[in-house]
């Protein structure tokens, strides 16, 4: 293991991926590739875009990162030629590189004879599933192959929840099932030879599905189990595992970090170490024999491999034991007529079709106990990721099987999680959680994209507006919140982030309309939504301007657009052209706005009256948003729907401030996850997971002249640096003159008015000072230099009246400084000046 890692680690092609070099190699394929499956967006559809494919060259271990055109057809053993650019691999990877493929291959070489024939296998499989409808079509290649490119990525969100996912993979269990279908047939004829005979199943199936971990370790275990069965030593089931861990690993140690290689190795041995204990002990309590095993089998699995899962996903799923029992008795009989379908599909298309319809039920089966045992409230529980959570798991179970085994404490184990089942089931049921009582409007967080849902009157009936660019995210939602009645599907435009989920929406809901707007644009989405929507017996309506959708508790009215389409698939384009509703619900006006940039805005200002409490903002916060729009909106509540750590720079800071500064509280899904309208601007906020569960509530518009201009305060604080922050000031103002520089007036002064400088008698102001009448001068300091008096920019006052924020408080002009005819000088305390808080606009300058 350290000649490998140090052949990584110091080969050639290690230090020129830590410099980014450029290069050409010839490389031979070791895996065939796999895609990845990209969210669409904008006008971008969702699907494999490039994959992934392991090679060899030079005697380093690359990793290819490919552009699907030309590389996805390749099969493992080819030679080609390659440009691209190599990069550092990811930490704990024997790889020596990443390279970044650019382009077609260069002269391919002709794969080996047996790969093409097991590319021939395949390909047959997923010609003759065709027959199927799409679920079952996409599920059948994976059960038998491990073929998830065809999946309708629900079924693969469903099987996640209920602790199916393992179907997906090929392991052990589908060597198991063919081998053992071979040698069950052919035991008649003795088990030496019915065990050859498997041995050669076995490695025929391996080559068909591919050198996975999972299917490696199973094959090794199962050679030698066969070979064992050949010697007459049938006994050998732990000496196998133990052979096949060790003999793999040694060749490629890689395979100790792979998570599929570590949940089949688990699996295996709580079926080898632990079910044959278990089944005796059901056998012995009067269990029959076949009930015993088909109730052991799922449980240990699902035990044995629980901690792995929780660290790896993050949660654990409380119905996979059930699920994997219900689902069991189909597994083998699906499997076993998928291989045959593979193996009769090239020489007798119309038999493989035959046999396919066969399999469809079991496969159908399958797919129903995964989706109703999704739909199960709390059926998967986060759980912390990592090593922590998996050693955590870990120790739970642990704890919970010892204290199983000991008689004393045994009932008491077995009555708390009954109870516990009983108690918490019911209330997940009927007093949930989520959703909060009397939302009216929820967006979902479905990642970078926007799905909407507006509450009736009816208790499982909403409108949806939008869908998300992922049938499982916005399925999930719509699932949590119980909605099983559209009547109404509002696509704001037909970008893929806009329209990805609607199958997952039109599936198993009863749907009334799919209404979308007047620009049929991009093409291809315009094509996926008439045939989902033909494909589930719903129509397709386009509504103007102006008209309006009445509902039990809600209504629509269409806004926009208002010009008609001038055709164009360009993204602003489309965007410009989105359905803006404004929806009338309990909690307020609602206004939607789909993806709307500065033309579409603009159109709607003058229009009609745009003001709602709720803002759905537009293009998820984008940048291309009029502060003039969102004036006109005045929300109190501002929904931003984006995906965390998108590359389009979602939301803008810019229009998060402008919401702000009007006075909204602006909630994202990326950092709040779910968010839940109610009446009185309340918000309920419910992370994907389910871990975070709070409540916020909306304070009231401010005074529209609250965030116009800059503060007095702000303003003496900036010129000051210390002095006078007005709203904290604890000293009160004295308003001062502010004297005019070009000319001095005389001021009159008597003996005793209170002056600390008064004169005799009425003098002439000369010199910035005072005469008296019998000639004294009288003088002032100019200016009031000890005071630092200067002339600094005048502001408008709550009464009106012009003042300047000074070193010693706030002067008024002219009169505000003379001395009071009928009391002490004027004064302003500083608390009054705060109280209203308003921003007050600054004059210019006096030179």
């Amino acid at each position: 293991m350290g000649g490998h890692v140090l052949r990584a680690e110091t080969h050639p092609f290690r230090l020129a991926a830590n410099e980014g070099k450029a290069t050409t190699l010839t490389v031979e394929l070791t895996s065939r590739p796999k895609g990845i499956r990209a969210a669409g967006f904008g006008g971008h559809q969702a699907g494999v875009d490039n994959v992934v494919i392991t090679a060899e060259a030079n005697g380093a271990q690359l990793v290819l990162f490919a552009p699907k055109d030309k590389w996805r057809d390749l099969l493992p053993g080819q030679e080609v030629t390659v440009k691209g650019t190599l990069a550092p691999p990811r930490g704990g990877d024997l790889a020596s590189a990443l390279l970044r493929v650019r382009g077609p291959p260069i002269d391919p070489r002709p794969p080996p004879s047996w790969q093409s024939w097991a590319d021939e296998l395949r390909d047959g499989l997923a010609l003759a599933s065709k027959v199927l409808d799409d679920e079952e079509a996409g599920l059948l290649p994976a059960l038998v192959v491990g073929d998830t490119e065809q999946m309708v990525p629900r079924i693969v969100d469903e099987f996640r929840t209920a602790g199916l996912a393992h179907l997906l993979a090929v392991s052990g269990a589908n060597l198991a099932i063919v081998c053992g279908a071979v040698y069950l047939l052919l035991r008649r004829f003795g088990p030496r030879q019915a065990a050859i005979a498997a041995m050669v199943a076995l490695v025929g199936f391996v080559v068909m599905a591919g050198p996975e971990p999972s299917v490696l370790r199973a094959a090794v275990m199962g050679a030698v189990a066969l070979l064992a069965l050949v010697l007459g030593r049938e006994r050998s089931a732990v000496p196998s595992l133990a052979t096949a861990v060790l003999v793999l690993v040694l060749i490629d140690p890689a395979l100790g970090g792979d998570p599929g290689f570590a949940l089949s190795v688990v699996a295996t041995a709580a079926l080898v170490l632990v079910a044959p204990r278990w089944a005796r002990a059901l056998k012995q309590r009067g269990v029959p024999n076949g009930l015993a095993e088909a109730i052991v089998v799922p449980t240990a699995a699902s035990l044995a491999t629980a901690p792995v899962v929780a660290g790896l996903s993050g949660q654990v799923s409380l119905v996979s034991v059930v699920a994997n029992l219900v689902a069991g008795p189909v597994v083998a009989p699906a499997t076993v007529l998928g291989v045959l379908t593979a193996v009769v599909a090239p020489f007798w298309p119309g038999a493989a079709e035959l046999i396919t319809h066969v399999a469809g039920p079991a496969v159908t089966w399958l797919i129903q106990v995964g989706r109703q045992a999704a739909t199960v409230p709390g059926a998967a529980v986060g759980w912390p990721e990592g090593w922590i959570g998996a050693l955590a798991l870990t120790a739970v179970v642990a704890v919970v099987i010892t204290l199983l085994r000991l008689k004393k404490t045994r009932t008491l184990v077995v009555a708390v999680l009954v109870g516990g089942f009983v108690v918490l089931v019911p209330l997940k049921i009927a007093a949930p959680a989520w959703p909060p009582d009397g939302w009216t409007v929820v967006s979902c967080d479905v990642g970078q994209g926007d799905a909407l849902v507006l509450a009736t009157d009816d208790a499982d009936s909403a409108v949806v507006v939008d869908t998300g660019p992922d049938p499982g995210a916005v399925d999930r939602c719509l699932k949590t919140l119980g909605v099983k009645k559209i009547p109404l599907v509002v696509l704001t435009h037909l970008h893929a982030d806009h329209v990805g989920g609607l199958e997952a929406v039109l599936t198993g809901r009863a749907v009334g309309a799919v209404a979308t707007g007047p620009l049929k644009e991009p093409a291809w989405a315009w094509r996926e939504v008439n045939e989902q929507a033909r494909r589930n017996g719903v129509r397709v309506a386009e509504p103007k301007a102006g008209e309006r959708f009445s509902l039990p508790g809600l209504e629509l009215e269409v806004l926009g657009p208002r010009r008609p389409p001038t055709p164009g698939d360009a993204n602003t384009t489309v965007n410009d052209y989105s359905l803006v509703l404004k929806a009338h619900t309990k909690a307020g006006r609602v206004l939607l706005t789909g993806d709307v940039e500065l033309a579409g805005q603009s159109a709607l200002l003058g229009q009609r009256d745009l003001a709602a409490e709720v803002l759905k903002v537009p293009h998820h916060g984008s940048r291309y948003s009029l502060p003039a729009f969102l004036k006109a909106v005045r929300p109190r509540v501002a929904l931003v729907s984006v995906g965390t750590g998108n590359r389009y720079g979602h939301p803008s800071p810019q229009v998060i401030d402008m919401l702000r500064a009007g006075g909204a509280l602006v909630l994202r899904t990326d950092q709040d996850g779910d968010l839940a309208v109610l009446p009185g601007n309340r918000i309920v906020r419910r992370r994907r997971d389910g871990r975070r569960l709070d409540q916020a509530v909306q304070r009231a518009l401010p005074d529209p002249r609250w965030h116009a201009r800059a503060r007095v305060g702000a303003v003496a604080d900036e010129l000051l640096g210390f002095a006078v922050a007005a709203r904290r000031a604890k000293t009160r103002f004295q308003l001062l003159h502010l004297r005019n520089a070009r000319g001095r007036h005389t001021r009159p002064h008597t003996q005793g008015d209170g002056h600390a400088r008064a004169a005799a008698h009425q003098g002439h102001d000369s010199g910035g000072g005072f005469r008296s009448r019998l000639g004294v001068r009288v003088r002032r300091r100019p200016a009031d230099h000890a005071a630092r008096l200067e002339r600094l920019p005048l502001q408008r006052a709550q009464g009106g009246s012009p003042v300047a924020a000074t070193d010693r408080g706030v002067a008024r002009e002219r009169a505000a400084g003379r001395t009071a005819r009928h009391g002490g000088p004027a004064t302003l305390p500083a608390h009054r000046l705060g109280q209203d808080g308003r921003d007050l606009p600054v004059r210019q300058r006096v030179q």
